[in-house]
């Protein structure tokens, strides 16, 4: 006896004859998104034996959920090479399985347990996907730097990412919307639901990353192509409830497991499943939130100081600048955020990061979001202060404005780094509050650290007694000394300051 059996509710019942091209499209579909669905990296596994699961950093799950075929790394036709040479896979696959298997009348049992691999992959991977809007950490509220930066001088895509991010509860809405299709995709009899609502949420998602320039069509159109599989069948249904207005009879397949330890099995892993990606998910995500955000940098900031200035007197070598907006040399405005970051303006062109910010990097200075798809000569740099003797050591975020500096004024051969870090591992790791130090950041700080390459640094001493005027003396990234005197402006926004904002400052 099969250890497995099909059956259909009382009302219904799977067709137990298929149509010939039905059968020929299931056998090239089955191998497509059985290929879709397995992640053929090796680092992926690795990944998940060597996670710390004593400390879980909400990237480690995002990581078990976060996957699609890269055989290519997204070359070529748009991002969508590697769909098209598992495609090609799955049609010689699916021919030579047909000429093979050319008896058989149904694939009942088969379709079944593809629809289950879909259901929970397309499930687990936009969970991993909503936690980020619904702790809202994926499109960060603007930093100061950027609410003073030029619309002009930003890209489309962070145009696109700021107008989510200054709405907070509809990027927590969204979060919702996504977070509902993956559980409602966990459960047979509400997984018609969880597609087409997964459908519609993440076919806006491609839609506005290719009118937006975002990077991440590949990655939702994926989603949009899983929720249409699992819809297909339903949708002569659908049109004859909703269109034809005529009483319609769905027709419904069910796997009965016969023996216990499979009745057993089933249980645990779909209990297993659900806690691990709904309930431990949202507790380590919580703790992101509040601890460690996404793309943000999480250590303190020198509180007295956060805040916008105006420059007002700068002095390179000694030599007094007047306030020009075409002067290349002066400083013309000044941020400190509420984390480590400082960020000046400059009538000077900048070299453009057209990441989205980040989010995996473990280390403060790797995170950044504050200059992602910003230009206008804004100049964004990490800081490590001594508080004490109140020094500032100040490196540039910006890895392109870093390597285009360095190739200018080194030869075509390598040159060994020279970058040395202010603070121990240990000091850094103190920096951050206890409950987000976890096992993947540590071993992140330490492994980024080691990695590190020459940076534009600065080193400033700063004087303030209560932040309303800050003195920075010092050498800027060309061994200058600057002189500059810093006011500072309660400037009123149009927007309200976010009430939804993550981190612990």
């Amino acid at each position: 006896m099969s250890a497995t059996n099909i059956t259909a509710d009382a009302y219904s019942q799977p067709p137990l004859i298929w149509k010939p091209y039905q059968k020929v499209l299931f056998r090239i579909s089955f191998i497509f998104f059985i290929l879709m669905s397995i992640p053929e990296n090796p680092g992926w596994y690795t990944q998940v034996f060597t996670f710390d699961w004593t400390s879980l950093h909400y990237r480690d799950l995002y990581d078990i959920a976060r996957f699609q075929p890269s055989l290519t790394r997204g070359a070529g036709y748009y991002g969508y090479a590697d769909w098209l040479i598992l495609l090609v896979a799955a049609i010689i696959g699916g021919t030579i399985w047909s000429l093979a298997d050319k008896k058989r009348n149904e694939y009942n049992v088969l379709y079944y347990w593809l629809t289950v691999i879909i259901r929970y992959r397309a499930a687990i991977g936009i969970i991993g996907f909503a936690f980020t809007k619904v702790l809202p950490v994926q499109m960060p509220y603007p930093s100061t730097g950027i609410l003073n930066t030029n619309f002009g001088d930003l890209t489309a895509q962070k145009i696109y990412w700021l107008s989510i991010s200054i709405v907070p509860w509809y990027q927590v809405f969204a979060g919702v919307v996504e977070l509902s299709a993956g559980v409602l995709l966990f459960f047979r009899k509400t997984a018609t639901l969880g597609a087409i609502i997964l459908f519609g949420a993440l076919g806006d998602i491609v839609y506005v990353n290719f009118a937006y320039d975002g990077g991440v069509h590949v990655y939702s159109s994926y989603f949009v192509l899983f929720a249409a599989f699992l819809i297909a069948k339903d949708i002569p249904k659908i049109y004859n409830l909703l269109i034809r207005e005529r009483y319609t009879i769905p027709v419904n397949f069910n796997i009965q497991l016969q023996q216990r330890w499979l009745q057993l099995t089933r249980i645990f892993l779909k209990t297993g499943v659900i806690v691990l990606f709904l309930f431990v998910f949202f507790y380590v995500q919580l703790n992101n939130f509040i601890y460690d955000p996404y793309k943000q940098p999480a250590a303190k900031g020198i509180a007295k100081l956060r805040g916008y200035y105006q420059v007002k007197e700068f002095r390179l070598n000694n030599v007094s600048i007047p306030y020009s907006p075409q002067d290349s040399l002066r400083w013309q405005d000044v941020t400190f955020e509420k984390w480590t970051t400082l960020s000046f303006k400059q009538h000077k062109p900048v070299v453009l990061d057209l990441s989205n910010g980040g989010g995996s990097p473990m280390r403060d200075i790797n995170r950044t979001f504050e200059l992602a798809g910003v230009a206008g000569g804004r100049r964004v740099f990490y800081y490590e202060a001594d508080t004490v003797n109140q020094v500032l050591y100040l490196q540039d975020k910006n890895r392109g404005a870093n390597e285009f500096a360095l190739a200018a004024k080194t030869s075509l051969k390598k040159k060994k780094s020279t970058y040395k870090n202010f603070l121990s591992d240990q000091q850094e790791y103190e920096l951050l509050e206890p409950d987000g130090l976890t096992g993947r950041r540590k071993k992140g700080i330490t492994s980024e650290r080691a990695q590190e390459t020459d940076r534009n640094t600065m080193v400033l001493n700063y004087r303030t007694t209560d932040g309303k005027e800050v003195v920075l003396s010092g050498v800027d990234e060309h061994k200058d000394s600057v002189y500059v005197v810093l006011r500072r402006l309660d400037k009123k926004y149009a927007l309200k300051p976010g009430q939804l904002n993550a981190g612990k400052y």
